[in-house]
């Protein structure tokens, strides 16, 4: 078995090794608010097939969400690395707004909910909430990196006539990059956290969080559960995707840890 093969058969395993331990614990309470892992499966392939209780198809709840968390995301790195870098390298503006900014930064974005509702309304509004999820830790892990960059490095370039941008765009940016790809799969998991709690809070009818609410009122599990498992499911796929960037931009890390 090669090295590559390893890690899937693994994983495999331990997939079926969950989906027994679940049949189990299913059988042994006997419970319909414990529903076994072919409930679940059933449960999918009726919302595949037919939708919801309003028709909505499944793959349009998880478009929903997942545009959603991409545009706050998307948002959230425009605006958290160059921001990083600039107060990363004039660490004298960062000392001085500091009062300001740190404080936000322990505000939970769900906790802005009752005003993104009274001054957004659609996409604004769930943009807004991922925004604020996804800023910070992208904000945060560039401010670090920059201040990790070796200052002899910097100096030592612009004695040899390199400019402030050539300093910028070829020894600051691919020292911090590692960290920038970093907090991305940090705000990645905020933004999915903070996209369902929004939908929770109403002012859609579409997306895998409303999903969810619709059918906790029907105390339906089942599908509650199948909402749950997509949203790990994408949240997954899109970690996947940051890492095979990783992996592609920083071949030489890799090799040495492996």
């Amino acid at each position: 078995m090669t090295i590559k093969m390893r890690p899937i058969a693994l994983n495999l395993l331990s997939l079926a090794v969950f989906a027994a331990v679940w049949q189990a614990g299913s059988m042994a309470v006997g419970s319909p608010f414990f529903p076994a892992p072919l409930e679940i499966v059933r449960a999918f392939l009726r919302l595949a097939a037919s939708g919801d209780t309003q028709g909505t198809s499944l793959w349009i709840h998880s478009w929903a969400s997942l545009y959603r968390v991409l545009v706050g995301f998307a948002a959230g790195v425009l605006l958290g690395v160059p921001l990083g870098l600039l107060m990363g390298l004039y660490r004298n503006v960062y000392a001085a707004t500091r009062s300001v900014i740190e404080p936000f930064r322990f505000i939970p974005p769900i906790a802005w909910i009752p005003l993104a509702i009274i001054f957004f309304s659609g996409l604004p509004r769930f943009a807004f909430l991922i925004f604020l999820g996804a800023f910070f830790p992208v904000f945060t892990s560039t401010l670090v990196g920059v201040q990790r960059v070796e200052l002899v490095h910097r100096k030592v370039a612009l004695v040899y006539g390199a400019s402030r941008l050539y300093v910028l765009t070829h020894i600051v940016v691919p020292t911090v990059l590692p960290d920038i790809l970093a907090g991305m799969r940090i705000a990645m998991g905020a933004a999915w956290l903070t996209i369902v709690a929004a939908e929770l809070a109403g002012g859609t009818n579409e997306g895998l969080g409303r999903m969810m609410l619709n059918y906790s009122e029907l105390l339906k599990i089942p599908e509650i559960i199948v909402g749950m498992i997509l949203i790990g499911l994408i949240g997954f796929v899109l970690n996947e995707i940051l890492l095979l960037v990783e992996r592609y931009l920083f071949k030489w890390r890799w090799q040495v840890t492996l």
